[in-house]
């Protein structure tokens, strides 16, 4: 890609003196244009079936318990079985595990019509399969991307692919409250069910090219299921660039962990707002997360990953200490909106520039064991981090707690410029 020179230690922006010629959009691809919509159309219905599963089920039980399970009910399936799910999309066709999974996802929905107070097992039941369904579907995109995409537009493809995650945030979660009470969880299990069948039918119409040749690449032999899982964790530890990966995205989901929690008690408590407010100030991060994927898309191409990933956390975490500690200041929601906006931006990069290290770093024939194991263990880190932030906030004050979780964050940026060598992130494993 053009960015930074792997071998010149500059973190910077290219110092060649050569003009760039100039590159087409990777949306006006055609395949990478389909599989793009594709992404929006079943995230959006995602994010509709996301808010209106605990809406019916905090209806059904009357308890925050109730509606607590459905959370649960998707993460522990998917923390115990998602590096293995990994396997199966090395196993298949990236394009056609796409295919078939969104299809298995929306008739799997069917089950909810008949839920009910006294048969809330169904609700937790499809919670925890769609859950493991999307566990293999996410890592079989991000292997299908640089299938899509010419290798030096790889980052831009990444970093349009989070415009669509965050474009369907902002528009899925509003439109799943608003269509649970027009018309009721049926209602969103069949605009739901009808994102998965249009987001199968798009993905069948894209025709990806072969994958670039890898040094890799050689003849071996078909490994037993879980042999071929221990490998992709082996992946993990020989590569450094993905050891450093997947240690840096543990801590940042711990330290998403604890924000879970406290967000909300900061919110009500410090800043005296309503649940409406908390909702408010969760939802607009989607916003710059669309102005950050856009953003982001150019930086990419004047710097090296590396670069956006260690520079991210640490423009993170310095917006994360100023939100804590200026309730002293002000306590006007507007202004956390605006800051809650703005750190969608380096939020976007951070994870952009991840993603594009893992897909240039790791053998084309592993990339979703690695991707599924990185998500696995990220997913066990925020779960800890809910743990430890209920347990901190029993002794200490809120604002305290958040501040160390900033300073993860800040932690994160070090080790990102540290440990993502100026080679690391750029060449192939070998």
């Amino acid at each position: 890609m053009t960015g930074t020179d792997p071998g010149s230690g500059d973190a910077g922006p290219d110092t060649a003196t050569a003009p760039r010629p100039a590159t087409r959009s990777p949306l006006l691809r055609r395949d990478f244009a389909l599989v793009w919509a594709s992404s929006f159309v079943s995230d959006t219905g995602d994010w509709l079936l996301m808010i209106a599963l605990p809406l019916f089920a905090f209806a059904a039980t009357g308890s925050a318990l109730g509606a607590s399970t459905v959370f649960l009910a998707e993460l522990i399936p998917m923390l115990v079985l998602g590096s293995f799910l990994g396997v199966l999309v090395d196993r298949w066709d990236h394009r056609r595990t796409m295919i078939v999974t969104n299809l298995v996802q929306g008739a799997m929905l069917i089950p909810l019509l008949w839920a009910s107070a006294d048969r809330m097992w169904i609700v937790y039941a499809v919670a925890a399969i769609e859950a493991c369904l999307g566990a293999m579907v996410n890592p079989a995109k991000q292997a299908l991307v640089p299938r899509l995409v010419d290798p030096e537009q790889l980052g831009t493809g990444n970093a349009l692919m989070a415009v669509s995650e965050n474009l369907a945030r902002l528009i899925g979660s509003p439109l799943g409250g608003l269509a649970f009470t027009l018309v009721g969880l049926p209602g969103v299990v069949v605009i739901d069910a009808a994102s998965y069948l249009l987001s199968a039918g798009l993905v069948a119409l894209s025709r990806p090219g072969e994958r670039e040749p890898h040094p890799s690449d050689e003849p071996i032999p078909r490994l037993h299921f879980f042999r071929q899982w221990l490998d992709g964790l082996s992946t993990i530890r020989r590569v450094r660039p993905l050891a450093a990966v997947t240690g840096i995205t543990t801590l940042a989901q711990f330290a998403q962990g604890i924000f879970l929690v406290l967000f909300i008690v900061y919110v009500l408590q410090n800043l005296g707002a309503s649940d409406a407010e908390v909702g408010l100030l969760r939802g607009v991060q989607a916003i710059g997360g669309v102005i950050g994927g856009l953003l982001t898309g150019v930086l990419i191409r004047r710097f090296a990953p590396r670069t956006l990933v260690g520079w991210g956390y640490l423009v993170f975490g310095a917006i994360s200490l100023i939100t804590w500690n200026l309730s002293g200041v002000t306590t006007v929601v507007w202004v956390y909106v605006g800051l809650f906006i703005i750190v969608g931006i380096p939020g976007v990069a951070t994870m952009t520039g991840m993603i594009t290290i893992v897909q240039r770093v790791t053998p084309p024939d592993a990339l979703g064991r690695v991707f599924a194991s990185v998500t696995t263990f990220g997913g066990a880190a925020q779960g800890a981090g809910l743990l430890v932030a209920g347990l901190l906030a029993e002794r200490f004050d809120v604002v305290a707690i958040l501040n160390g979780q900033a300073g993860v964050y800040l932690l994160c940026g070090v080790l990102g410029l540290v440990l993502l060598g100026h080679k690391g992130d750029t060449e192939p494993a070998r």
